[in-house]
């Protein structure tokens, strides 16, 4: 059963990413890995705030996502996420934090930061939240 659900959650993510109309997205590939932290479910959800904020980036076109590891929800980064939340004064305390790295390629003509025409690899995406809470976005880069 619970790996029947895991299917389907996946099977929803790649609908919900070829329903975006998002050529950018289509094709991403999700590697979630292994947890005794979060399910499927948390990672789904955390995974669907990534790309609301990957799909602003135009030209970018993203090709993986992976769970970095349990181990980045830690003592130390948990404090960090709460720092940088303070500093955006999202007003919660937050529990639990996730990070994943992904894989792009910038637009040909690329404006702002990126390098035209280039792939990024392992850049990180972190998040956090409280208690069972949503996911919420605190940084990214490398």
């Amino acid at each position: 059963m619970k790996r029947g659900s895991a299917w389907l959650i996946l099977l929803i993510v790649a609908l919900a990413l070829l329903g975006c109309g998002q050529q950018r997205t289509a094709a991403v590939k999700l590697d979630f890995g292994t947890s005794s932290i979060y399910t499927t479910a948390d990672m789904t959800a955390a995974v669907e705030v990534i790309l609301e904020e990957f799909n602003t980036w135009d030209g970018c076109e993203l090709y993986r996502i992976s769970y970095s590891s349990d181990e980045a929800c830690n003592a130390s980064n948990i404090a960090w996420m709460n720092e940088l939340g303070e500093a955006k004064a999202v007003g919660e305390t937050f529990t639990q934090c996730i990070m994943f790295k992904s894989h792009f390629h910038s637009p040909q003509t690329a404006s702002g930061g990126w390098n035209p025409d280039e792939d990024y690899t392992d850049w990180q995406w972190w998040l956090a939240r409280s208690d069972k809470g949503q996911w919420q976005l605190l940084t990214w880069g490398y």
